[in-house]
């Protein structure tokens, strides 16, 4: 059968080899390419990604927290929720807090300055490391993911920042450059957690009594990585939002006012471009919830096996960005690129049902992190085009919260389609919802004209 023989092609030396080149190849890229990276923005990328680092320490550690303060569940109101309920429950509350704060931290960056606000939410983050480190209820726990949250609300920020201190036909590049080091941070944190955690055991002082860290641990770690990126960021972090004195605010939205004009203005292009980027990143993140169950229900692939796919993935998003990202803006323009993403992207999670083989599926799951590639920095860039630069953090924070919306409900969705429509439906689901989203994006190319190509 096509899914025996794709599992075991999976457990071949060949592939691993493979995979293995494939890691050399993204760290030869990488290195090659951060020397063109202006040092304003590399200053940038590397407090995002020390950031990242930090957040994943914690992230795939917190249902074993879970599990050790809640034992096999809590009784509320009369009726026992287990530990996958609370785990989702306590993970969520990071992204709610996330999504509520994302318009505030916009709106502040806009009036206080890029770097306060940045420098403001690295604190938040070392102190809920630490309430993470020492929680001894899951109350507390609940609470050290709020506070994360609430300093988390800074995505927008990070993006305004970029579009502020590049050039508009730059801007794309820019945010795939940063797009690419918080990736690295997604891979490295967890293993560094794991690393902790062995730090919880040692004796920090010889002889007796035996003093330990514990499960402080990873939380005290991270504390401490963040505080070193506080550092790091007070003396080299640059400010690239500045008010002329006496700038007049009487024509600039509040918050609210701004959140409900892309609903009721949906036409305007800050409002598609929010749209755009809500339903694409809530399509893409709900089958990120359930790969590894169609995978495994489909191919056999296992937790032994699954994270090939997931270094495959992360490999070709770097690439893409790093490599063909501003190639292509230059040649095509943020919209018709963004356009070639959404259905690159629409394409590759059609195939991922349809696939028979293990080339076939390997072409569908690379269109996925090439389609978002092309997808997400261009409309980013797009919206800091049609927006005042006095209200780009806003806007940079509203696209954030609607498309945490879209987060929190599109993986509820496709879990549910998972389980009663069919393993292949949240697929289906997903590539209908992206192709849309390429309605919304006519008409935008005026805003961002390709560079002439030299011949």
């Amino acid at each position: 059968m096509p899914q025996l023989d794709i599992a075991q092609s999976l457990e071949s030396p060949i592939v691993r080899f493979l995979i293995g080149t494939i890691g050399v190849a993204l760290t030869w890229t990488l290195v090659r390419e951060v020397r063109k990276i202006p040092a304003r923005l590399a200053v940038l990328m590397a407090t995002a990604f020390i950031d990242m680092v930090g957040l994943l320490m914690i992230i795939p550690l917190l249902p074993f927290y879970v599990k050790h303060l809640s034992g096999e569940g809590v009784k509320m109101f009369g009726a026992t929720a287990g530990i996958g309920l609370i785990s989702g429950f306590i993970v969520s509350a990071f992204t709610v807090a996330q999504l509520l704060s994302a318009p505030m931290w916009g709106r502040f960056s806009d009036r206080f300055g890029r770097r306060p606000a940045l420098l403001i939410a690295l604190g938040a983050s070392a102190i809920a490391y630490l309430i993470f480190g020492f929680a001894n209820s899951l109350i507390v726990l609940f609470l050290s993911r709020v506070v994360q949250g609430a300093g988390g609300g800074t995505v927008g920020v990070i993006q305004a920042y970029v579009a502020d201190a590049t050039a508009p036909e730059d801007r794309a590049r820019a945010l795939g450059w940063l797009s690419a080091a918080t990736n690295l941070g997604v891979a490295l944190g967890p293993v560094l957690g794991s690393f902790a955690v062995s730090l919880g055991d040692l004796d920090l002082v010889p002889g007796s009594p035996r003093i330990t860290m514990g499960h402080a641990a990873p939380g005290i770690v991270a504390a401490l990585l963040c505080l070193v990126n506080i550092a790091f960021a007070s003396k080299y972090l640059v400010e690239s939002h500045h008010v002329p004195d006496g700038q007049p605010r009487e024509g600039r939205k509040t918050s609210r006012e701004a959140l409900w004009r892309v609903i009721t203005h949906s036409r305007e292009p800050s409002s598609r471009l929010i749209w755009i980027y809500a339903i694409a990143i809530g399509a893409f993140q709900g089958i990120t919830a359930v790969l590894a169950l169609f995978l495994n229900a489909r191919f056999q692939v296992t937790e032994k096996t699954i994270g090939y796919f997931f270094m495959y993935i992360g490999a070709i998003s770097v690439f893409a960005r790093v490599l063909l990202l501003g190639r292509l803006v230059d040649r095509l323009g943020e919209a018709r690129l963004s356009r070639v993403g959404i259905v690159t992207l629409a394409a590759g999670v059609l195939g991922m049902p349809l696939a028979g083989s293990l080339p076939v599926l390997a072409l569908a799951v690379a269109m996925i992190p090439l389609g978002t590639a092309f997808t997400f920095p261009c409309v980013t860039a797009l919206l800091s085009r049609v927006i005042s630069p006095l209200e780009r953090g806003l806007y940079m924070g509203l696209q954030q919260t609607y498309g945490g919306v879209a987060r929190i409900a599109a993986p509820l969705f496709y879990g549910w389609a998972f389980d009663q429509l069919g393993i292949a439906t949240p697929f289906y689901f997903s590539a209908a919802f992206v192709l849309v989203t390429i309605f919304l994006g006519f008409g935008l190319d005026r805003y961002a004209k390709p560079r002439p190509v030299m011949a």
